[in-house]
């Protein structure tokens, strides 16, 4: 087999018996690090903290990946303006921490034969809403239910700071 040493530099071809004594002599350990090769490479090293780095790479690696949530909320076709303002109110709140929003209008019994009404408040919010988020499905009738999601844009307008310029050292005389 073609070792590799600890340091990462390479030992040449040496018999197993011999790897695991050069391994238990420097108190690490001997892994194959590809067993497809011709020969086989192994490496000296300590398993047990190559495998701790290794979660914690991969811990970090998850805490930067960017999880997008789709959060819900839905309205009736006979919705009072109020009730509407309350739940754009949510819809904004949502968007602009940067969740997706499914939107469902829900219908009852004879309502179903007016699903127009529910298409004109979805449209009404995509209006209302245009400056912070874009359709990302557009609305759909699934059963009793009509669908639509919304996406936040990609740049959400922030509080503006009060001077851009870096801030510059009194200068002493």
């Amino acid at each position: 087999m073609r070792l590799v040493g600890p340091d990462g530099a390479q030992i040449g071809i040496v018999s197993t018996v011999d790897a695991l004594r050069r391994a238990t002599e420097l108190d690490l350990d001997l892994v194959e690090v590809a067993p497809q090769a011709n020969p086989p490479v192994c490496r000296i090293m300590d398993y047990g903290k190559f495998k701790y780095e290794r979660d914690i790479r991969q811990k970090e690696a998850r805490k930067k990946q960017a999880r997008i949530e789709v959060k819900e909320i839905k309205f009736r076709p006979k919705i009072d303006p109020h009730d509407y303002a309350t739940k754009k109110g949510h819809v904004e709140r949502f968007l602009k921490a940067g969740s997706r929003v499914k939107v469902t209008i829900m219908f009852r019994g004879r309502e179903m034969a007016h699903t127009e009404l529910g298409r004109k408040i979805l449209d009404r919010l995509v209006e209302d809403l245009q400056d912070l988020a874009v359709v990302d499905t557009a609305p759909k009738q699934d059963g009793r239910n009509m669908v639509m999601v919304i996406a936040p844009t990609k740049k959400q307008p922030g509080p503006a700071s009060k001077d851009e310029t870096p801030h510059e050292a009194p200068q002493e005389a």
